[in-house]
């Protein structure tokens, strides 16, 4: 069993490390997209992932085109606050990639508006823009591993 997390221009260096915790921990592959907003070997990337680096499987992409290339046959879902369906509305599978954009702006455009069918959001009150990058990205990959009922997790 293979989930992906996608970040396209991570800005936050600890949003990145809690990001690389949670994958540690479900087995999910990270897939870093340049620019990164940090170098990879800042002491506040390593502290917010603590010991656990070793456990994740890491890409790095000069682009997110190259991401969709490589893995042309897979399956992605693009968070954003600007979509109409929530994140559990939809059935996840096996090999599915969840993408992220930067905390400051989200995902460019071009991205969302070429992915129209699966853009996914996290529903919310008013009172704040979006929710944490790390936070986010924890909710959506334990919603799939929900439905793919945990596997080889205890």
């Amino acid at each position: 069993m293979t989930l992906h997390i996608v970040l396209v221009e991570p800005e936050i260096p600890a949003n990145t490390g809690n990001i690389a915790r949670t994958c540690a921990a479900t087995g999910v592959h990270l897939h870093l997209v340049r620019p990164l907003g940090f170098r990879t070997d800042d002491a506040t990337l390593k502290r917010a992932g603590l010991d656990y680096w070793y456990a994740v499987q890491i890409e790095y992409h000069d682009s997110f085109a190259e991401v969709e290339e490589k893995y042309k046959d897979s399956r992605f879902f693009f968070a954003s606050t600007k979509a109409e369906k929530r994140y559990s509305d939809f059935e996840f599978k096996d090999g599915d990639f969840f993408v992220f954009g930067k905390e400051t702006k989200g995902l460019p455009m071009e991205i969302l508006d070429a992915h129209p069918e699966t853009l996914i959001r996290l529903p919310m009150t008013d009172k704040v823009r979006s929710l944490n990058l790390s936070n986010s990205a924890a909710i959506i990959v334990y919603e799939a591993l929900r439905q793919l009922e945990f596997p080889e997790m205890q």
